[in-house]
């Protein structure tokens, strides 16, 4: 039976199956690929691992992630207006650009600057595909609100590159970004389900599906990395996710609220102290609890439990005000923790000891 003939839900478990099968064979292959490249982190600096590991994990997350997409074509043909097939092309080709030229980063180990030069061409890829922020819902009004085109193409540059930041700066952990990343993917299916875009719904599934045959090898102790290509990726693909059919930037915001926060923490506190907001340390979040004792993998699940919390919370939240009032909340307590643990590591370490590498942020494992 062809799959264009297919009920939803038997399309919906075969994509899932594919990404998770595709992902959890190349896998082994990637890091294959890695060693024989020499491509690996070693510990030292901030990285604290056990061992070489290989960092070419993003790799298999692309594969799954593509292969299953594929597959939907034939179903998305019977939904799919000419817009919403301009819209997947700029997800695949930014997805492919970024994922590329996570690469390189692997290989070469960009400056921050040139991150950032990468960030804002994939960003202007997607906007050229209409991949863009132009209507929100007013949150006190909850009426549309649509924006002209200058503040359309900056918000779009500041959420995809920010989100892709976030999600690579959140890769500092065994498991943290791509189980944070597949939460909020599972939160995104039902999002898009609940607003009947069940086709559309096909494209996190197939994320959630990579992720879900990468995670069994990322999780501590890991036996190969995302690097810079699979963090890259994954953060594009949730930027861009979050903006394809109706609105769920808000319920991104939610989903992610915490590493969204620790972000912009980390860039206020960087600027504050006269350095680099591209500088890598350990003032994160994960790395400061990691200090404090906790085990990695407790972090790891208070994270995605925070996520799932949260992504729920959305969910069952339609109102825009009540997000945007527990986006508020949730910035009070995050900005709160951040400060208390700040001061405590300053309390510990003596001056001067936390300056940062001269390696910029991507490649801060644990």
């Amino acid at each position: 039976m062809p799959m264009k003939a297919l009920p939803m839900w038997a399309i919906d478990i075969a994509v899932f199956v594919a990404a998770l099968v595709v992902t959890w064979l190349v896998t082994p292959l990637a890091g294959a690929l890695s060693r024989r490249l020499g491509l690996v982190d070693v510990p030292g600096g901030r990285r604290q691992h056990q061992g070489a590991i290989p960092r070419l994990g993003g790799i298999a997350i692309y594969a799954g992630f593509m292969v299953a997409t594929l597959l939907t074509l034939p179903t998305l043909g019977r939904y799919y207006y000419p817009a919403d097939w301009l819209r997947l092309a700029g997800l695949l080709i930014g997805g492919t650009v970024i994922f590329f030229g996570g690469l390189l980063d692997d290989r070469r180990q960009f400056s921050a600057l040139t991150q950032l030069v990468l960030l804002v061409i994939v960003a202007a890829i997607a906007i050229r595909y209409t991949v863009f922020i132009e209507v929100v819902n007013n949150p006190l009004t909850g009426t549309p609100l649509k924006f002209p085109l200058p503040l359309t193409i900056a918000l779009t540059l500041l959420w995809l590159a920010g989100m892709t930041t976030t999600v690579n700066w959140l890769d500092g952990l065994d498991g943290l970004a791509a189980g944070v990343s597949g939460i909020a993917m599972l939160v995104f299916f039902v999002h898009m389900l609940r607003m009947n875009q069940p086709s559309q719904a096909l494209l996190p599934l197939a994320l959630l599906g990579a992720i879900a045959g990468f995670l069994p090898r990322n999780w501590h102790p890991t036996k190969v990395f995302l690097g810079s290509s699979g963090a890259y990726f994954l953060g594009f693909a949730v930027g861009a996710l979050a903006i394809i059919g109706v609105a769920r930037t808000g319920t991104a915001l939610l989903a992610l609220g915490v590493p969204i926060l620790d972000v912009a923490w980390q860039i206020f506190d960087r600027v504050r102290h006269r350095r680099s907001p591209g500088s890598g340390d350990r003032g994160h979040l994960h790395f400061r609890l990691v200090d404090l004792g906790l085990p990695q993998e407790r972090i790891v699940l208070l994270y995605c439990a925070l996520s799932a919390a949260l992504g729920a919370l959305a969910l069952l939240m339609p109102p825009p005000l009540y997000k945007l009032l527990a986006l508020v909340a949730l910035g009070l307590v995050v900005v709160v923790v951040l400060l208390v643990l700040t001061r405590l590591g300053e309390r510990r370490i003596r001056p001067g000891a936390e300056a940062a590498t001269p390696e910029s942020e991507p490649g801060s494992k644990v």
